[in-house]
C-alpha cells in the first residue's frame, strides 16, 4: 500500500501527454528513489509556474513583456502562425523562418468550447495591423481541427494582409509539426501555397 501524498503525484503524472498509469507509476517511483532529481524537478516547475507567461504581443512563452522574437527588431515582417510553443521551437530550430511568430495554444474545436476568442484572433488581427505584415504563414497540423483553423484564419486575414499561405504538404496528413524533421518542415516552407 502506497501513500496519499504518492497516489497524488502518480495522478498528476498521469495528466500528462502520452503517459499512462503504469508510466506514472514507473516515474513516481523513480522520482522518490532519486530524491535530489525530485527536489530539482520541483524547483524547475516552480520557477516555471511563476515566472513563465505568455508574450503581450505573440503569446509565445516568456518571462518578460515580449518573448526575445518579438523583441528582435532584425525579424522581417511576416508572420507565422503555429499551434503551440513546441511547434514555434521546431520552425526556429530549423532555422527556416525569420519572421515573427503568433501562437494560438490550440485549434477551432466548437464542440469543446474552443472558438476564436480563445485562440486570440483578434489579438492576431492587431498584430498583423501593428506590424504591417506582407505575408501569414498558417503552419497548423494537417488535421480536421487544422485544416478548419486555417479556413478560419484565411478568411478572417485576407482583408487585412497582402498574401496569406499554408505550408505545403511535406508534412503528412494527420502529422504534427513539432515532431517533423527539418527536411520535412524546410520542403513545407518552400512549397507553402495561397490558404
Amino acid at each position: 500500500m502506497t501513500s496519499r501524498v504518492f497516489e497524488e503525484l502518480v495522478s498528476a503524472l498521469a495528466q500528462l501527454p502520452g503517459v499512462g498509469r503504469k508510466t506514472a507509476l514507473r516515474l513516481a517511483f523513480y522520482l522518490v528513489d532519486r530524491r535530489e532529481l525530485a527536489g530539482e524537478l520541483s524547483q524547475a516547475l516552480g520557477a516555471v509556474y511563476d515566472k513563465v507567461r505568455e508574450c503581450d504581443m505573440c503569446r509565445n512563452l516568456t518571462q518578460s513583456d515580449l518573448c526575445e522574437i518579438c523583441s528582435d527588431r532584425s525579424r522581417t515582417a511576416s508572420i507565422c502562425v503555429v499551434e503551440s510553443p513546441a511547434d514555434l521551437r521546431s520552425i526556429e530550430d530549423a532555422g527556416l523562418f525569420r519572421g515573427r511568430y503568433f501562437v494560438l495554444h490550440g485549434l477551432l474545436a466548437p464542440l469543446d468550447g474552443v472558438g476564436p476568442e480563445e485562440l486570440g484572433i483578434d489579438k492576431l488581427l492587431e498584430m498583423v495591423r501593428e506590424t504591417e505584415a506582407e505575408e501569414v504563414i498558417l503552419a497548423l497540423d494537417a488535421t480536421a481541427e487544422g485544416e478548419a483553423t486555417c479556413s478560419y484564419l484565411a478568411r478572417a486575414l485576407e482583408p487585412k494582409v497582402a498574401q496569406v499561405t499554408r505550408l505545403a504538404r511535406g508534412l503528412p496528413s494527420g502529422a504534427s509539426v513539432e515532431f517533423a524533421d527539418e527536411l520535412t518542415l524546410s520542403q513545407a516552407f518552400e512549397g507553402r501555397r495561397k490558404a
